[in-house]
């Protein structure tokens, strides 16, 4: 199983936002659903160490993530948020951002393509693209690091319903095709049923 989380509880800004929540996230597609401020997003931060919780423990493969190259686990294991973050320039510079600072190259064309982009898109403004655009862009960035699982925070909630179901069939094909996990959250349960193998839901900080 790529996750497995032990009585962690997390606090911010001095609000307890996970209350010794345990839970295992197999190989696949997992879904964390629930009201917004229920504790999703900050359950996706603790995954890929964007933050660490303060009691309890959060197993990746077996073995604690604190114990891993913080770097290392994030390319390993990648996360697309909410709200597309590019930077100035172009569509490749975004997309080969994560390669470069690896000290590797980067299949932008591939990358692109898997987004469900067209490799012409590689040399567009990325401040000039559409949101839906941007968050494929955000997917490509990415999928360029070539990781094991992905994580994915509300990533079609700024869409609108066309945009939303060319991204989820975006996801399915690359769940297909690369054998790719990811563990997605959002509060729209139809797209969880969508798309997930399994869901959890979250209310308050713990297990529903």
């Amino acid at each position: 199983m790529p996750f497995e989380l032990r009585d962690v509880t997390a606090r911010r800004g001095g609000r307890t936002v996970l209350d010794g929540l345990s839970v295992r996230l197999a190989d696949g597609a997992s879904c964390v659903a629930g009201p917004s401020g229920s504790g999703k997003s900050t359950l996706l931060r603790l995954l890929n160490r964007l933050m660490d919780p303060d009691a309890g423990a959060v197993l990746y493969g077996g073995a604690d993530v604190r114990e891993r190259d913080v770097l290392d686990l994030r390319r390993e294991v990648g996360l697309v948020p909410q709200l597309p973050a590019l930077r100035e320039g172009s569509v490749a510079e975004n997309v080969a951002l994560g390669p470069r600072l690896a000290g590797r190259p980067a299949d932008v064309p591939r990358a692109l393509r898997l987004a469900g982009l067209d490799e012409s898109f590689a040399e567009r403004d990325a401040g000039r693209l559409s949101v839906g655009e941007q968050q494929r862009v955000m997917l490509a960035r990415a999928l360029a690091l070539e990781p094991r699982v992905l994580l994915l925070d509300e990533p079609t909630s700024a869409l609108d319903v066309a945009s939303r179901d060319a991204v989820e069939a975006t996801l399915l094909d690359l769940r297909r095709r690369l054998g790719l996990s990811y563990v997605l959250v959002t509060h729209d349960e139809g797209q969880a049923q969508r798309l997930a193998d399994e869901v959890f839901r979250i209310e308050d900080g713990r297990l529903a």
